[in-house]
């Protein structure tokens, strides 16, 4: 049994972690730290509580799970690290290159595991063009658009979108999309980027895009905030075809509608909802494969108790930062910049 912990209780924690640690049988759900215990126990009296994280028993813990803002991550999971326990971070898992290798280095020598929550690995839509790539559907894949839109033209009273260090757009949304490039092509050999501030009265960052360039392929990532109509979810193209796919995986709304994620229908998308594959001589809508958050905590479980990979490499998340860092630096420069040595093992 992993006994857990999870730091802030905000949508995060109440969205895509409590559900999970509730009804996966390698975990137990010990602890909480939040600045307000007693609304909390209201709510979960089962779960001791502590408002900071000097006062967490950690001689009672196995894992602790970071959700807070960004800007407390690293620190939180360098203080969780040295008390010897493995540690699990939301994205973006640190704000600096040298702060993800630093909890890198800590972590092997307590000779724990650091794991960043990058759930969209396991959105139905990603996966389905995973496999769209692996079985050659497109042929040599050429080109990856890889979009997350909204329609929020206004400013919203909310910490992401106020002025600080890590707060914006693109240190919310970029991450799960760099990621998923990471997760498909590995380290890009070039990146240009453009991050803009464009509503009214914002004081962060509320759209971008991001071209990233390898050998023979180009993959560019972008959000908008002033999309109201349906815009590609992803857009493969290839030497033999492409693949179009509209809409958002469908599990972050049913968590927070409260469904049943033991359901044998979780996670299955409905069929108007398809992507639809291109080739030179038809075309056929392709069933979305069903997401699975569940995947993670198994992998995470399977890691701590059993030696097994992590669901998300260390490595890969190291590289994902220095994307992002990057992103901000061309943006602010205006030019390209290329990669220098590798980060992830080449």
């Amino acid at each position: 049994m992993i006994r857990t912990a999870i730091v802030a209780f905000g949508f995060s924690a109440q969205t895509f972690h409590i559900p999970y640690l509730q009804i996966e049988p390698d975990f137990l759900w010990s602890h909480m730290v939040t600045s307000k215990p007693e609304a909390f126990q209201l709510s979960h009296p089962e779960v001791a509580v502590a408002q900071t994280l000097a006062d967490l028993a950690f001689d009672q813990l196995d894992l602790v799970i970071i959700t807070s803002p960004n800007h407390a991550h690293y620190e939180q999971a360098k203080y969780c690290l040295e008390q010897g326990c493995h540690v699990i971070v939301e994205k973006p898992f640190v704000l600096t290159l040298e702060q993800a290798e630093t909890l890198k280095a800590l972590a092997l020598r307590y000779e724990r595991q650091l794991i960043v929550f990058q759930n969209r690995r396991w959105d139905g839509d990603f996966l389905t063009v995973q496999a769209l790539i692996d079985n050659h559907s497109v042929g040599q894949v050429k080109r990856l658009v890889n979009r997350f839109d909204r329609f929020r033209p206004k400013v919203r009273a909310r910490w992401r979108e106020q002025a600080g260090w890590g707060n914006g757009i693109t240190w919310d949304l970029a991450p799960h999309l760099i990621d998923q490039t990471i997760a498909l092509f590995g380290r890009p050999k070039t990146l240009w980027a453009n991050i803009t501030c464009m509503r009214d009265g914002a004081e962060v960052d509320d759209n971008f895009e991001i071209w990233l360039e390898y050998e023979s392929l180009q993959v560019v990532l972008g959000s908008s905030c002033f999309s109201a109509g349906p815009n590609p979810r992803f857009a493969l193209e290839g030497t033999e075809g492409s693949f179009v796919k509209f809409g958002l995986d469908v599990q972050e709304g049913a968590l927070k509608l409260g469904q049943d994620i033991l359901d044998p229908r979780w996670g299955q998308e409905s069929e108007e909802n398809w992507g639809i594959l291109y080739q030179p001589d038809q075309s056929k809508m392709v069933a979305t494969k069903p997401g699975n958050y569940a995947a993670f905590w198994h992998q995470v479980a399977l890691c701590l108790e059993q030696g097994g990979q992590s669901p998300v490499p260390i490595d890969e998340s190291i590289l994902g930062i220095q994307l992002l860092q990057l992103a901000h630096q061309s943006s602010h420069q205006g030019r390209r910049l290329v990669l220098d040595e590798p980060v992830m093992g080449e």
